[in-house]
């Protein structure tokens, strides 16, 4: 069943261009993960997020790549660690080997998606 969704309810959720500014391996975490310190420009700043992106990224691939996040949900406790904004990337088939959505071009940091 397919289900509708209007304009006004997309625009609500906040998605953002950020800038990964530091990694580390998450060894608290269920699953395989990374910690993320994402900077979101002047507006937002530097958010924290745990990303269950191993399969594809090292912390070097990584460190300095733009990505997409959800900037405002409720943050939430993973383990030890406060996640703040949710990374957006598409699961491959075994939903364990995600692949990052990110701008193809160079853009600024903190922009929102239209």
């Amino acid at each position: 069943m397919e289900q509708t969704l209007s304009m006004d309810t997309f625009m609500q959720v906040d998605i953002r261009v950020g800038r990964i500014m530091r990694v580390e391996p998450f060894t608290k975490a269920r699953k395989p993960a990374y910690k993320l310190w994402i900077d979101f420009g002047e507006e937002l700043g530097i958010k924290k997020s745990s990303a269950q992106i191993t399969a594809h990224y090292t912390p070097e691939t990584l460190q300095d790549r733009l990505i997409m996040a959800v900037v405002n949900f409720p943050p939430r406790q993973i383990a030890d660690f406060m996640s703040e904004v949710l990374v957006l990337g598409i699961p491959q088939e075994n939903e364990s080997e995600v692949v990052l959505i990110q701008p193809d071009l160079p853009v600024n940091v903190g922009l929102r998606l239209l």
